[in-house]
């Protein structure tokens, strides 16, 4: 009897490590996928973060223009992968770095600020575009790397920018309308959503 119940738990042990172990895509199919972020004359010469077999984060290829391509976080449901301009590449970095070590978004903002203002942290001085793609995980098919109904969206960092500065409202009044996200601070940037019949399907 122990030894039927020894062998069922270290089952259930085996199941479990497995479950929590997430499914690596091929180098191949995560640099396809991460850089539908891109502009298309912009994707062949990204460069692509992503994902080892053994799930640390690497360099999956190494570009020969001014974009940084993020691959899908195998460990989270759905497709979630960006792509942005390279002078904000320090201030991504910095925050994948806190994020890993347990901060919350708020004391990421903080931090960051902090480090900013105490010239730590470079932030780029001219506006610097970052690409979100996203798609529901049944629209995501990651054996071959095909995506429908997938949803675009732009952010334009402008560093300390306010609503003042730019003419931009706080928030937007009509679908697509640019409006301005933590205004006055490092990481002040336009946000555009545009309407979900419009973004582009790939």
């Amino acid at each position: 009897m122990k030894t039927h119940t020894l062998f069922f738990a270290l089952q259930a042990v085996v199941v479990i490590s497995m479950a929590q172990t997430p499914i690596i895509p091929s180098a191949e199919i995560q640099i396809k996928t991460a850089v539908l972020a891109a502009p298309a004359d912009k994707r062949d010469g990204a460069t692509v973060y992503g994902y080892s077999d053994k799930n640390q984060f690497i360099v999956l290829r190494k570009g020969t223009n001014e974009l940084v391509c993020l691959a899908d976080d195998p460990a989270q449901k759905g497709l979630s992968v960006s792509c942005y301009h390279r002078d904000l590449d320090p201030f991504m970095e910095r925050g994948r770095r806190l994020k890993q070590a347990g901060k919350k978004p708020a004391e990421i903002l903080a931090m960051r600020e902090q480090e900013v203002k105490a010239k730590k942290l470079i932030m780029p001085t001219h506006p610097s575009t970052l690409f979100s793609y996203t798609a529901k995980d049944e629209n995501y098919d990651m054996a071959t790397g095909d995506v429908t109904d997938g949803y675009l969206r732009y952010v334009v960092y402008i560093p300390y920018a306010t609503a003042e500065s730019t003419g931009l409202p706080l928030k937007p009044e009509a679908p697509g309308m640019p409006w301005i996200m933590d205004p006055g601070t490092h990481r002040a940037h336009i946000m555009i959503n545009p309407p979900v019949s419009t973004t582009v399907a790939h």
